[in-house]
């Protein structure tokens, strides 16, 4: 069992790598030698200090590193923060937060702008910027405890240096690769979709985002007395997805593959399976197309993006060639085809097989794929292939039929939040999606 018997506060990462950034504070921070600042700051890296500039032109040098203290409440505002990085729907916003304001320089002219802040107060972000804040009460406890799952297990075994974290297997004929706990060295965790989207209190706009915390403060998802590895994603596309699909080749009892519907669905064995799977829409909970539920639960962004339950992708070969070369830096040639070699029981692929007339590889695992083929990613591995070819046999063009938006793995958000919709109450919600584990308070 976890040790954690008290609230933590944690580290996030609001800019990463920066060299200028420009932030408001709304109300007074203390500075480490008890001075007290307010307004607007420009902040920057100078030899490895952190040298902030006041809109009087007034200029603070520290060390390498300085911690703002808020006081008496007081929030900042960072602007232009980058949100969606390298995924379709990437932007810039004006984000504004609650807790301390920690500066470091990683270097001599970059720094990181880190939130240091109580972990419900950060969960309480967490569940209104990856869904909406209007979303229903049971799917927002439901995502309050995924979240605060994670964000825990994560901690404790990146502390255990768990060496199965990050791999990266190279060959000349194949690249399996996979990301799992963050590498994240001065800070616990990012502010993006790399860990767990987090956009301050901006986003918190119902009552029922802070009643969702506040009941389930301190709850986790727990199995055999360790908190769970809890994964979520966006959408299954009816069938959710086994851990070792998008990560180390291990079973984890509680992320099992579960059908999201009423319907019995077999999992996928087969590439006929699949076939089959990616060219209907069978009923899920994940597959709506009711506006007023989406507009409800979908983050204004979000909502750009509509054919998540099935979708489809066109791309001539020559513009296919060249977004596998310039994002894998391998040019296998005249693209042939695209082959999977193993599927997970959603239909994601996990290895994929890209035949070209100079060479063959094999790329996995889920995320991997879904980025070399596409200029930002795709939406899911789950899809099938179908090539046209003109009259000399040589290709034109590749189409992938795919379905579901994200890895697969857990909760999925759209399911949930639809059945959060038709009644169900968010222990149900939880105990749909994580096969055995159960609740429990741990402070």
């Amino acid at each position: 069992m976890s040790m954690i018997n008290s609230e933590p506060k944690i580290k996030v990462a609001l800019l990463q790598s920066y060299k200028e950034a420009q932030i408001n504070l709304n109300g007074r921070f203390r500075l480490p030698d008890g001075r007290k600042i307010t307004g607007h700051l420009r902040i920057r890296a100078e030899q490895e200090q952190i040298v902030l500039i006041q809109s009087s032109g007034v200029q603070i040098t520290g060390q390498k590193e300085i911690l703002l203290s808020a006081q008496d409440g007081a929030t900042f505002t960072v602007f232009h923060v980058q949100i969606g990085i390298d995924f379709h729907w990437q932007r810039s916003q004006e984000q504004s937060f609650r807790g301390d304001l920690f500066l470091s320089a990683n270097s001599a002219s970059l720094f990181d702008l880190i939130n240091e802040i109580p972990l419900e107060d950060y969960i309480e972000s967490v569940i209104s910027s990856e869904m909406s804040a209007q979303a229903p009460l049971e799917f927002l406890k439901a995502q309050a405890t995924v979240a605060r799952s994670w964000l825990v297990a994560m901690l404790e075994r990146k502390q255990k240096h768990d060496s199965n974290s990050n791999f990266e297997k190279t060959s000349d004929i194949q690249i399996i690769s996979w990301h799992d706990i963050n590498d994240h060295q001065y800070f616990d965790v990012c502010a993006d979709d790399h860990c767990q989207r987090y956009q301050g209190i901006t986003k918190i706009t119902s009552a029922d985002v802070g009643e969702a915390v506040r009941t389930t403060q301190g709850l986790f998802l727990v199995y055999k007395n360790n908190i769970c590895d809890a994964r979520y994603h966006k959408a299954c596309g009816g069938q959710t997805e086994i851990f070792s699909t998008a990560w180390e080749d291990k079973s984890i009892p509680y992320l099992q593959s579960v059908t999201d519907h009423a319907d019995t669905h077999a999992p996928i064995v087969s590439e006929k399976d699949a076939q089959h799977w990616l060219s209907t829409k069978p009923p899920a909970y994940c597959n709506t197309a009711d506006n007023k539920i989406l507009n409800q639960i979908l983050p204004l962004f979000d909502q750009e993006t509509l054919d998540f339950y099935r979708w489809q992708v066109i791309y001539k070969r020559q513009d296919l060639e060249e977004i596998i070369r310039r994002k894998s830096g391998i040019d296998v040639g005249e693209l042939k085809n695209l082959i999977p070699i193993e599927r997970g029981p959603s239909g994601r692929i996990s290895k994929l097989k890209i035949e070209g007339s100079q060479r063959a590889i094999l790329v996995g695992k889920e995320l991997e794929i879904r980025r070399w083929l596409s200029e930002s990613h795709l939406l899911s591995s789950a899809f099938i292939v179908s090539a046209e070819s003109v009259a000399s046999g040589k290709v034109n063009r590749f189409i992938l039929s795919g379905g579901g938006w994200g890895h697969g793995v857990g909760l999925c958000q759209i399911g949930a939040a639809v059945m959060a919709a038709k009644g169900f109450k968010a222990p149900e919600i939880l105990a749909h999606y994580f096969t055995g584990a159960v609740l429990k308070k741990l402070y």
